[in-house]
């Protein structure tokens, strides 16, 4: 059928009838009509597929690479009990960190946080770039990323870079945001159970990753940083025991 269209067009490409041209054109362009429109769609699906798989390849090819080479930037992140609010509970090797059932007794300073469960790391970094990891497994809910040393500590925190912290956040244990200035939801193909944060400090960009599946999360970028910034974390509430499973700071294996 397009072998005979084709040579119909070629024949009516010589022609000199304007008006025998603009009647035959359509018909002759149109898509022809098959008997098993099925294997029609089905060659298509499987075509569509086959590419969205080499892109998807491709894609997580890209971004392994770009994991390994961030990875170097690996630092050692411990937790500030300084800074924990009274309902944290942290390991004794400042590594873990999950919400008590009751708030603890805890000298108050201008460094901790009274009331949102949150805490920061023990290091701030004003120039270059650092990275790390931290367990998710079990989780329904958390926050992660990183806060500018000046923000609030008392009261109501709310996440978002006007207010200091870039973070991406988990809710209802499939929920996943990134707390910009207008809130971005995020459909991740999969359930991460190890989340990279890495900064850029000099290029203004705070990006994290899937690190099982070597997947870009979400990236804030185009931002001038001009204080400290530190590691972010809260395990949120306990939730009944549905949400007691600590955030855990991971070693970072190289050879992933």
């Amino acid at each position: 059928e397009l072998k005979r269209r084709s040579t119909e067009l070629e024949q009516l490409s010589h022609t000199e009838d304007d008006l025998n041209l603009l009647q035959s054109f359509p018909s002759l362009c149109s898509p022809p009509l098959t008997k098993d429109s099925d294997l029609c769609v089905g060659t298509v699906r499987r075509g569509v597929s086959q590419l969205e798989e080499t892109v998807m390849s491709e894609m997580k090819r890209l971004f392994d690479d770009e994991l390994k080479r961030i990875q170097q930037y690996a630092v050692d992140v411990i937790l500030d009990p300084d800074t924990a609010s009274p309902w944290l509970i942290l390991s004794k090797n400042g590594k873990e960190v999950r919400t008590g059932e009751k708030k603890h007794k805890l000298p108050d300073n201008p460094k901790r946080f009274d009331s949102a469960v949150n805490v920061l790391g023990e290091k701030g970094f004003s120039s270059g770039r650092f990275y790390y990891e931290v367990t998710v497994t079990g989780k329904t809910e958390w926050n992660l990323g990183v806060a500018r040393e000046s923000i609030n500590r008392k009261g109501t925190v709310t996440l978002s870079p006007d207010n200091g912290r870039w973070a991406v956040i988990l809710r209802d244990g499939s929920k996943y945001i990134a707390c910009a200035p207008t809130r971005v939801h995020l459909y991740l193909r999969e359930k991460p159970q190890k989340v990279g944060v890495f900064v850029d400090y000099e290029e203004g960009q705070v990006s994290f990753y899937d690190v099982e599946t070597r997947s870009h999360i979400y990236s804030f970028t185009g931002y001038t940083f001009t204080e400290k910034l530190y590691p972010y974390f809260s395990p949120l509430l306990n939730d009944g025991g549905k949400n007691s499973t600590p955030l855990i700071i991971s070693p970072v294996n190289h050879t992933d």
